[in-house]
């Protein structure tokens, strides 16, 4: 028996009533081991005898009284992977954030038997992200255009490990539209006919991607060669299902990073958690008018051969909104080679610091030094679901808390409908004089092109924040992408995030939580909610006792808002009278929660997806 083998063996019985069971004894050799069972029959004699260890290895023996069970000694790992995303080479979300950092792991140990697909969306345009090779794949691109109908371009993505990328043109594809979609009606009874916004379009590169990887098999590969294909959220289900009919040879794993129907339930202001049993997916998406998309990823979940999430959290939206339990929960790790170490952390650091206090300063004619408690929070505009609002609500609950021990600078790095860069702002960044008075509007640094209809800037005058001498919090909305171009900090996010002393990340709906984990990797100690699959994680950890630790993880429901800003509010002042030895603490144990959630440790999940998809490819073809 093999070190990861369990010295266990659970036995479990299919007939109408349990049988008596009056003894098991086991014997071993090398590769394997009999049980013998010795049993009376309930209702009916025993037929199936089923084992399972560590939910991994299982096997069937159609026998009586006697089990002889041989050990699997390895999951079944594939030959070939390919992965369809709307974000490779692509950085649009978080899914970028999950396909990036992995793929350095799963490239060392495939090498050039990794590909990601994605959309040629950058036609005519420098991509920096994808460097175009004429020499890979070349036989196969031209005998894909030819034969195949397929405009594709092969490089490498400019990330760590340099996977192969071939980005697929899917414009053709519109002109067969009615038919791919009465074809998935067909087989599938997927839902099109509700479809609006970016439906089509998604739809049409996930079938190109579809077409791409039977036209690189049928070229390269043969019937020996074990294939896994990977779709990313409801965008690429399509190319997932046509592939099960196309090349039923091929494995499929279908994951959903958020439900479409639960992240809109969310985000249309209804109670999702406390009645998430009582909802009915097709019913709310009907309601929601989300009927083609809901369709396309329900349809996906129950059809190939391994259904993934990304959390425990999105799992049980999973069992009620798509009726469909996740086969495997694939928690999202990541590497850490992007972050700086040593003199060069505490050089970026320093840095950070003084640029934004200085932003901080020239906007609101302040003179804050560095001894201020830099916080911050970021991600998508979503002002319910990502938390801004009760971040905002515990900000001022915090400007008239008596135990807060600094002053605080809080950023919402949070990309709105933004125009340009403040012009008055850029002025006085240019100058080395000290300003005493506030510019214009002194709680944001771009100006967006609905200044009277923001959320961030509406709550804030709702709650009468606005950065007074007086106050001892003051807030700043950069209203932009943190690419280093932005005109005003013009530094990248991972060069500002650093800077911050705390972060702040309450999301009511957040199926696994990059942002967080990415502050702690950044040695930033954070605040997330019991709602967010990171947070839920963090919960899960031995040694985990709140922002001493690293993170302080707080209980978050449909209806406890209050409670939670005022968590927040505690929690900021509570870090604000840390003593810097205590901050130095703090700062590595956020590190070492960070550590625990490298790909190294979290990999070992997608090769059991993996195993689950390639034998379920082997059953069907014995069918």
């Amino acid at each position: 028996m093999q070190a990861n083998t369990s010295d266990k063996c659970y036995v479990y019985f299919d007939v109408y009533k349990l049988p008596i069971i009056n003894n098991v004894t086991t014997s071993s050799t090398s590769d394997s081991i009999t049980v013998n069972v010795e049993a009376i029959k309930g209702d009916a004699d025993i037929h199936n005898y089923y084992f399972s260890i560590n939910n991994a290895y299982f096997c069937t023996c159609v026998i009586k009284r006697v089990l002889n069970i041989y050990m699997v000694k390895d999951l079944l790992t594939p030959d070939y992977i390919f992965e369809a995303s709307w974000e490779v080479c692509n950085k649009v979300g978080g899914i970028y954030t999950v396909l990036s950092t992995r793929a350095n792991t799963l490239q060392t140990n495939f090498r050039d038997k990794l590909f990601f697909i994605g959309p040629d969306v950058w036609q005519g345009k420098d991509n920096p992200l994808f460097i175009e090779s004429d020499n890979l794949c070349a036989a196969w691109k031209e005998h894909a255009l030819k034969k195949d109908d397929l405009s594709v371009r092969v490089g490498r993505w400019n990330i760590p490990g340099e996977p192969i990328v071939i980005l697929v043109d899917f414009q053709p594809f519109f002109e067969k539209k009615n038919e791919i979609y009465t074809e998935m009606w067909n087989h599938f009874q997927v839902d099109s006919l509700h479809a609006y916004g970016d439906y089509d379009e998604a739809s049409m590169f996930s079938y190109a991607a579809g077409k791409v990887v039977e036209s690189f098999y049928r070229y390269n590969l043969t019937e020996n060669d074990k294939v896994i294909y990977q779709a990313h959220e409801w965008m690429t289900g399509l190319g997932a299902l046509y592939l099960q009919l196309a090349v039923p040879e091929i494995g499929t794993i279908f994951t959903t990073h958020a439900t479409s129907i639960g992240r809109s339930i969310a985000g249309n202001d209804k109670p999702l958690y406390d009645y998430l049993f009582a909802y009915n997916g097709d019913q709310m998406a009907q309601e929601l008018n989300m009927q083609s998309k809901h369709s396309i990823e329900k349809q996906t979940a129950h059809h190939v051969d391994c259904f993934t999430t990304v959390s425990e959290i999105t799992n049980n939206e999973c069992k009620e909104l798509l009726d469909k339990a996740a086969d495997v929960v694939l928690m999202n790790g990541f590497e850490d080679d992007f972050v700086p170490q040593g003199s060069a952390f505490t050089g970026k650091r320093k840095r950070a610091r003084a640029l934004m206090l200085n932003v901080a300063n020239k906007l609101l004619g302040t003179h804050m030094d560095d001894d201020t408690l830099i916080i911050g929070t970021s991600g998508r505009y979503e002002f319910k679901n990502k938390g801004i609002d009760v971040f905002l609500e515990s900000l001022n609950r915090l400007n008239r808390d008596k135990d807060l021990q600094k002053n605080v600078l809080a950023f919402v790095n949070v990309p709105g409908w933004v125009g340009e860069p403040r012009e008055d702002l850029q002025t006085r960044l240019k100058s080395k004089e000290k300003f005493d008075t506030p510019l214009e509007v002194p709680f944001i640094t771009h100006w967006l092109h609905n200044m009277t209809h923001d959320q961030v800037l509406d709550m804030l005058k709702y709650l009468g924040m606005g950065n007074r001498p007086e106050d001892k919090v003051k807030v700043i909305f950069v209203p932009c992408y943190l690419d280093g171009k932005d005109g005003i900090l013009n530094k990248e996010y991972y060069d500002l995030i650093l800077g911050e002393d705390l972060s702040v990340y309450p999301s009511y709906y957040e199926p696994w939580g990059y942002t967080p984990l990415e502050s702690v990797a950044f040695r930033v100690p954070t605040i997330t909610t019991d709602l967010a699959g990171f947070g839920l994680w963090v919960n899960s950890l031995k040694n985990q006792h709140g922002i001493d630790n690293g993170v302080e993880v707080l209980h978050r429901s449909d209806y406890n808002y209050s409670e939670v800003a005022d968590g927040i509010k505690d929690t900021i002042a509570l870090f604000s009278g840390k003593t810097d030895n205590e901050v130095k603490e703090i700062r590595k144990q956020a590190a070492a929660v960070a550590e625990q959630a490298l790909w190294k440790h979290f990999i070992k999940y997608y090769y059991e997806a993996y195993d689950i998809a390639l034998r379920n490819a082997m059953k069907r073809q014995l069918n």
